[in-house]
């Protein structure tokens, strides 16, 4: 289990020094992020994908929940009212339901990739004004440790908080 550490820093090269200190502390860099105001150029660090950056995982959840309930209302809708003389079983509950979520997944993913991830508010006005955001997904043991070697190395470095909860597929 990990939980998310949030870095403000001032700068490119800060960020490249943070980066390889999380290298050596054995931080994959699958699990590190960096968020730059647009036109940045962040060299070999590892830019935030859609997923961090959007609420797209969020709005996933809710149009698989949302689908596949509205789909299998509409199934059930269909077997207690069949529109025609043929015979109609719980496989059509089961084949709308899946149809619903199949829908809701698609139509909200493509909604959420365009809404801003609501963790990331505080951060987007410091990030416009220059400042690197980096997002570090730390094994809970170790987030003590890495939160001191940041504080001691780094003093200039901004620690916003931890989240505590991670999405399943960052």
């Amino acid at each position: 289990m990990r939980k998310r550490l949030y870095l403000l820093l001032p700068d490119v090269r800060r960020a490249k020094q943070v980066f390889k200190e999380l290298l050596l502390s054995h931080i994959e860099e699958r699990y590190i992020h960096v968020m730059a105001r647009e036109g940045t150029h962040l060299a070999e660090l590892p830019e935030a994908t859609v997923l961090q950056k959007s609420d797209a995982m969020h709005g996933l959840w809710h149009g698989l929940v949302v689908g596949g309930a509205t789909g299998a209302v509409a199934g059930t809708v269909v077997l207690l009212f069949p529109p025609t003389v043929i015979g109609v079983s719980l496989g059509v509950v089961l084949a709308m339901a899946l149809m619903g979520a199949v829908m809701g997944v698609w139509v909200s993913g493509m909604i959420a990739s365009d809404i801003p991830n609501k963790n990331l508010a505080p951060f987007l006005k410091p990030v416009e004004q220059g400042k690197i955001l980096m997002i570090v997904d730390v094994p809970r043991a170790k987030v003590a440790d890495v939160s001191r070697m940041i504080k001691r190395h780094h003093p200039e470095a901004d620690m916003r908080g931890v989240d505590p909860t991670i999405p399943a597929f960052p």
